[in-house]
C-alpha cells in the first residue's frame, strides 16, 4: 500500500508552471545587433539568433518575418541617433550648426556598429519611400522641416536634405575604408596595407600613405561640412534667376 505523497512532491505538483516571459522586439534587435557587431552582417542566421536568445527559432518569426526584416530593425536602431535641431521657441533656426551637430552625432553612433552602417546605407535610401520603415524616413522629415524655417521653398530644402544625407552616409563609408591594416606596423605602407598593391599601377595611392595614415575621421567630416553648407548656403541666398520671356 503506497504512502500518504511528501510535502515536497504536493507542492510540485501544485505549482502552476512558470511560463518564460515572452521575447520583446528590443530584445530581438539588440541580440540582432550584437551578432553583427561580432561578426558582420554575414554571421546573422534565425537558428544563430534564437540560439542566442535561448529560445525556439519560432519566437524570432513573431518579431520579423526574416532576416531583411531584422536588418530594417537594426538600421532603425541606429538611424534613431539621426536627430535634427528643431527651431528655437522664438522660431529662430540656425541651420548650419543644426546640420553640424546633427552629422557628428550621427557619426558617431553609427562607426560605434561599423558592420551595420553598409546596410544603414543601403537599406536607408532604396526602395519607394512609403515602403520604407517610419524610422527611417524621419531623418528625412525633420530636415525638411529644418530647412524650410531656413527658407528654402520645397524643392529646395528636398534638394538640400537629399544633398546633406548622401554626403553624410558616403563619408561613413569612406571612413570605414580608411581604417588601418595593421595598427601596431611603423612604416605607414604597411600599417595601411599598400604594399599589397603593385607599386607601378598605383604609384599615387602608395605615395598618399603619409596622408591616409593619419586620417581624422572627424576633420574630415567638418571639412566637408563647410564644402555642402557653402553650396546651401550660396542657393538660399541666392534665388534662382527669372525664367525667360520668349
Amino acid at each position: 500500500m503506497n504512502g500518504p505523497p511528501d510535502r515536497a512532491s504536493a507542492n510540485a505538483a501544485a505549482s502552476p508552471v512558470r511560463r518564460r516571459p515572452g521575447l520583446t522586439r528590443d530584445q530581438v534587435l539588440n541580440a540582432v545587433m550584437d551578432i553583427i557587431d561580432e561578426g558582420g552582417v554575414e554571421e546573422l542566421t534565425m537558428r544563430r539568433l534564437a540560439k542566442a536568445l535561448d529560445r525556439n527559432p519560432m519566437a524570432i518569426y513573431r518579431h520579423a518575418m526574416d532576416k531583411d526584416a531584422l536588418l530594417d530593425g537594426v538600421v532603425e536602431l541606429v538611424i534613431a541617433a539621426f536627430v535634427v535641431k528643431p527651431p528655437d521657441n522664438d522660431g529662430e533656426v540656425d541651420w548650419e550648426h543644426a546640420l553640424r551637430d546633427t552629422a557628428h552625432t550621427f557619426r558617431r553612433a553609427a562607426l560605434a556598429h561599423p558592420n551595420v552602417v553598409p546596410s544603414l546605407v543601403t537599406r536607408s535610401l532604396s526602395g519607394p519611400l512609403a515602403l520604407r520603415p517610419p524610422g527611417m524616413l524621419r531623418p528625412l522629415e525633420e530636415l525638411l522641416e529644418l530647412f524650410m524655417n531656413a527658407g528654402f521653398d520645397e524643392h529646395g530644402a528636398l534638394h538640400a536634405a537629399r544633398l546633406f544625407t548622401g554626403f553624410l552616409y558616403q563619408h561613413l563609408l569612406h571612413e570605414l575604408q580608411e581604417r588601418i591594416d595593421n595598427p601596431d606596423e611603423t612604416d605607414d605602407v604597411l600599417r595601411l596595407g599598400l604594399h599589397r598593391l603593385p607599386i607601378a599601377e598605383f604609384p599615387r595611392l602608395r605615395s598618399l600613405a603619409g596622408i591616409l595614415a593619419t586620417y581624422d575621421g572627424a576633420a574630415e567630416l567638418d571639412e566637408g561640412l563647410d564644402i555642402v553648407i557653402a553650396g546651401l548656403r550660396s542657393q538660399l541666398l541666392t534665388p534662382d534667376p527669372p525664367a525667360l520671356v520668349r
